[in-house]
């Protein structure tokens, strides 16, 4: 059971690293990079790299209010009655 938790959280490690990588390429090195160069391919247009952290922001904070309502609904609940 220890070497699939450590097997997750490495993959997990690693798939954020890449995803770091990517994501600075894309909006540090690629700005100084000719338009016509072929490294320009891998890459989605600039625009995105501020709409797509955007709505991931977006989503995170939907899930982190609606997470904090369930929670509270769930601890103002009153116990049913028993006649």
């Amino acid at each position: 059971m220890k070497t699939k938790t450590n097997f997750f959280f490495f993959f997990l490690v690693l798939f954020s690293l890449l995803l770091f990588s990517y994501y600075t390429v894309w909006v540090i090195v690629l700005p100084f990079v000719d338009s016509d160069h072929l490294l320009h391919r891998y890459f989605l247009p600039r625009e995105y790299s501020v709409i797509l952290p955007g709505i991931a922001a977006v989503v995170l904070l939907l899930c982190i209010g609606q997470t904090f309502t369930v929670v509270v609904v769930w601890k103002n609940r009153k116990p049913k009655k028993v006649d």
